[in-house]
């Protein structure tokens, strides 16, 4: 499939973002690979080039105005637009009661899960309502915790129910410009950051459980869908998980 299409995806440098660029440049995007640390993003890119993909790698941390705004203006130079973003960067939180709770553990999840999205939500805006043709897609990663929280994780679950919120505003704003925004919330895909579950978590009732995971390809193919869509027609927003984790009731 070719559709000589450009995307961009933060947080590109292992697990979720990975396959979803892998999976994206499948499609015939041309890629944009973003994440703090440039090593692997480089070995992801030789990765793809031996399928045949591109993807370019660039360095950027999205806590920071200036990094965002280097990164989004680099991918307008080298491609001169910007068809779909897919905003994955993310940070987890530990399990701390809130009274117990540092205000730099606050900071770093605020910083990183939610103005880290809207920095990049603003200068993709920017782009897909100036370019020509006009319009493009933005697809935001929540998560389970955007609807039903874990016990002790008010940062990250306050994060992703605002980044719900900026979807939507963003869903509304972008009409005239034919812009789409969407979200997806992913339980227990299998990737660095849910290895702890295999040694089990903490549940509501205060106990301890191994929770199930799922293929990190499923989220991969949840977004390609997304993005294939024509932009009058939108996934305002998807959930894709491990069949038996807990969520509903949160057992």
């Amino acid at each position: 499939m070719s559709n000589n299409k450009i995307a961009l995806v933060t947080g590109a440098s292992q697990g979720i973002g990975k396959a979803v660029v892998l999976a994206l440049a499948a499609d015939g995007y041309k890629v944009v690979a973003a994440a703090r640390r440039l090593e692997p993003l480089e070995r992801l890119r030789d990765e793809a080039a031996a399928q045949g993909y591109e993807v370019l790698p660039v360095q950027c941390d999205v806590t920071d105005a200036a990094s965002v705004e280097a990164l989004f203006a680099n991918t307008a130079e080298v491609y001169g637009r910007l068809d779909v973003l897919f905003n994955n960067a993310g940070v987890g939180a530990t399990a701390i009661p809130i009274d117990e709770l540092d205000l730099e553990l606050w900071h770093r999840a605020v910083n990183t899960n939610l103005t880290g999205v809207f920095l990049c939500c603003r200068e993709a805006f920017r782009i897909m309502r100036n370019q020509t043709p006009r319009g493009g897609r933005i697809i935001n990663n929540g998560s389970i915790s955007a609807h039903a929280p874990r016990l002790f994780s008010a940062p990250y679950t306050a994060t992703k129910h605002a980044v719900a919120g900026l979807t939507k505003s963003l869903s509304l704003d972008g009409r005239a410009f034919d812009i789409a925004c969407g979200q997806i919330d992913i339980g227990n895909a299998a990737t660095e950051m849910t290895e702890r579950m295999t040694g089990g978590v903490l549940q509501a009732n205060g106990e301890k459980a191994v929770e199930p995971r799922m293929d990190v390809r499923h989220v991969a193919d949840a977004v390609r869908y997304m993005a294939s869509l024509p932009l009058d027609a939108n996934v305002q927003t998807l959930t894709v998980m491990a069949t038996k984790m807990p969520f509903i009731g949160r057992g």
